[in-house]
């Protein structure tokens, strides 16, 4: 698999967003901006490590969340995600629609969630 990560962010799912943005903006002060395309709005905050964090309010499990997801910056979300499902990793959720792109999840060996998010301009495939 040619596929290497360039940008990672960790994913959090939470049950009270208000609460969340509250805490993290006033113990940390991470500067959490209000982002738009999930009901409610979602939070995203940028770490000078290049790391973000990104808290959506929902249901979730332990286990679940966090989760570390994996930008692809160059197309072929597609392509990653059946090269991953024929060496045989867990597809958890096929690629779908997301805020301002599309993402996938599945799991690490250990049954850690882990995702990729692509872009909404970028190619889904790059396989002629």
């Amino acid at each position: 698999m040619s596929f290497k990560p360039k940008s990672a962010s960790i994913v959090y799912y939470v049950s009270d967003i208000l609460r969340t943005e509250k805490f993290y903006n006033e113990t940390f002060d991470l500067g959490l901006e209000r982002m738009e395309g999930a009901e409610p709005f979602w939070l995203q905050g940028h770490l000078e490590s290049g790391l973000d964090l990104i808290f959506f309010e929902m249901e979730g499990v332990r286990g679940d969340t966090p989760a570390i997801v994996f930008e692809v910056d160059d197309g072929g979300i597609d392509d990653i995600v059946a090269e991953l499902a024929a060496a045989g990793v867990t597809i958890v959720t096929p690629v779908s629609e997301a805020p301002g792109g599309w993402s996938a999840d599945f799991l690490d060996p250990d049954g850690f969630g882990l995702g990729l998010w692509q872009s909404g301009e970028l190619p889904r495939s790059l396989k002629s």
